[in-house]
């Protein structure tokens, strides 16, 4: 038979009064007693239960009462962190730092968090961080040297050193694509001859000093960029190829390269492309991350002149630029480059298709792209 609620009233003060005096057996037999008989509309005393099963060391009982609060309210703070404590002191490192994961981040969605919960939370941050050093070291103990390439990079990432991107294009996602940032120069049997060609370009690139302009350039017709370096010469672009057009008046000064760049398998889309041009980078310049519009494309640099203290990060990995060995990547992945040198970096940049697009696929993802540009004038890239 329930209690009446002035009872079951008077009876929790009793038990809370029985907590803060630490006197755990009675506050337990208080809220065993009222989990059992208090009215249906007042909720069990699940937390302070446990709370007092801990003050007289009855670990299956705090777990039981800690469980059934979090069957009722999975989100509550309080229990989240305690049962995160209780699997602490159970030695059960996974177990507590699922639940202390969890308690961090419903503090994070939290407006206000109670200031008594604040200790509980130092010690869950503290003990992820503990936690995170043992299971490294058991892994390592386990397998030692034993992995190597993609079974590295994913240990790196199980162990939290690596951090995980994957392709997001602004614009356009081709579905069935392999997670790649970067393409070895071995998997293009056209790499040799285009790289052999390097001294040949820098030549005509040293006999132009000028007509570089801004890479992002503001246009007037669309929301002005969110980019540092909007029309900052910093980072400057001479272009040879552009919306699909020869720029003349540049090609004509680039016949090594503009050759080079004909027996390369840059797209042909009405409008878009070919994309080719010089891409300068200033000392002490930063590209800031971001995402192109694309993944069904591969951008590739060859470097022209790569000073020390330029590199570019794509998703996880950074390379530096190396002149005449040329990089390429998928700049659907989150990327950024720098130039921490004293002298500017230039590299040729121009697109390709993906190996992994079939023919047929290139020919109908051309049609769509020149449908998607009929409607409107196409997006530019802004790096």
């Amino acid at each position: 038979m329930a209690l009446p609620r002035a009872d079951a009233d008077q009876l929790a003060r009793q038990g809370l009064d029985a907590l803060r005096n630490r006197d755990g057996a009675r506050a337990r037999a208080i809220f065993d007693r009222l989990a059992v008989e208090a009215p249906a509309d007042v909720p069990r005393p699940w937390l302070p239960l446990a709370q007092a099963c801990r003050l007289i060391g009855d670990a299956p009982a705090e777990t039981e009462a800690l469980q059934a609060l979090l069957r009722e309210q999975p989100r509550n703070l309080a229990g989240l962190l305690l049962m995160g404590d209780r699997k602490r002191l159970d030695s059960d490192d996974r177990a507590a730092t699922v639940f202390y994961t969890a308690a961090l981040n419903q503090a994070a969605a939290m407006r206000e968090v109670p200031a008594s919960l604040h200790p509980l939370l130092r010690q869950a941050e503290a003990f992820k961080q503990e936690s995170a050093v043992r299971f490294a070291g058991h892994v390592e103990a386990a397998v030692g040297a034993l992995y190597a390439g993609r079974v590295a990079q994913s240990v790196d990432l199980l162990l939290g050193r690596r951090e995980l991107h994957l392709q997001q294009p602004s614009m356009f996602y081709f579905e069935g694509l392999p997670q790649r940032p970067f393409y070895r120069r071995d998997e293009f049997d056209w790499v040799a001859e285009l790289e052999a060609a390097t001294p040949a370009i820098r030549a005509e690139l040293e006999a132009v000093t000028e007509d570089f302009r801004p890479y992002v350039e503001g246009d007037p017709n669309r929301p002005l960029p969110n980019n540092p370096l909007l029309d900052d010469p910093a980072w400057s672009a001479l272009h040879l190829w552009r919306g699909g057009e020869i720029v003349a008046e540049n090609a004509d000064r680039f016949p090594v390269t503009m050759a080079a760049l004909a027996k390369l398998p840059i797209p042909r889309i009405a409008g878009r492309s070919p994309m080719a041009l010089f891409s300068r980078l200033t000392p002490g310049a930063h590209i800031q991350p971001h995402h192109g519009l694309l993944n069904t494309r591969l951008i590739c640099h060859l470097p022209i002149i790569a000073p020390p203290g330029c590199a570019l990060r794509v998703g996880a990995d950074t390379h530096e630029w190396r002149e005449g060995e040329l990089v390429t990547f998928d700049d659907s992945f989150e990327h950024e480059a720098w130039n921490r040198g004293t002298s500017t970096r230039t590299v040729l940049l121009f697109e390709i298709w993906k190996p992994e697009i079939a023919p047929d696929e290139r020919a109908d993802l051309t049609r769509l792209f020149e449908a998607i540009d009929a409607y409107g004038p196409p997006m530019v890239d802004q790096g």
